[in-house]
């Protein structure tokens, strides 16, 4: 039985992931293994057995999400608790919730370590000027992106590789 590292994220396009990649690659080098996102399930370990589950589970979740709309708006810090410094989203945070919830399920139902809370990383574990840079750098930041798919990768020699994308397909409620 061997095993694999997952994550499921929500891809920020272009050209705000650019423009926010460019300012996170000033914070360290894990800016990129992977564009700018969303964290919808952090690393996990998986069987390669339930790997097909994981795909299906993820493509019947995508099937019944409509796609939304982030705003995405300035930056906060997770300090004192962790050394974070992340973009804020001010709209679509609850529909971030919702799909964490549904990934967070079935074949992906491992409990959480932390509680979830939607957000772009843009400097981690890095000094306190670094973050205080990082924070006057996307202060006035400000874009509102249209979220239409989430993206499974994994972990492979170092990096994180694109293993399937979902299209959110399913109907607006709204």
């Amino acid at each position: 039985m061997s095993g694999r590292t997952i994550g499921v994220t929500l891809p920020i396009p272009a050209p705000y992931g650019s423009r926010l990649d460019v300012v996170r690659a000033q914070f360290g080098p894990d800016a990129h293994e992977m564009p700018a996102h969303v964290t919808v399930l952090p690393p996990i370990d998986v069987d390669d057995e339930v790997l097909p589950e994981v795909v299906a589970h993820l493509a019947a979740v995508a099937a019944s999400t409509a796609p939304f709309r982030l705003v995405l708006s300035g930056v906060d810090s997770f300090r004192p608790v962790s050394p974070v410094v992340f973009v804020v989203i001010d709209v679509g945070a609850e529909d971030c919730v919702r799909l964490e919830q549904r990934v967070r399920a079935d074949a992906l139902g491992v409990e959480a370590r932390f509680p979830y809370h939607p957000h772009v990383t843009i400097a981690h574990s890095v000094d306190e000027g670094a973050m205080d840079r990082a924070m006057r750098e996307l202060a006035g930041f400000r874009a509102d992106v249209p979220m239409t798919a989430m993206s499974l990768h994994e972990r492979r020699d170092d990096h994180w590789s694109l293993v399937q994308q979902f299209d959110f397909t399913g109907a607006s409620t709204g």
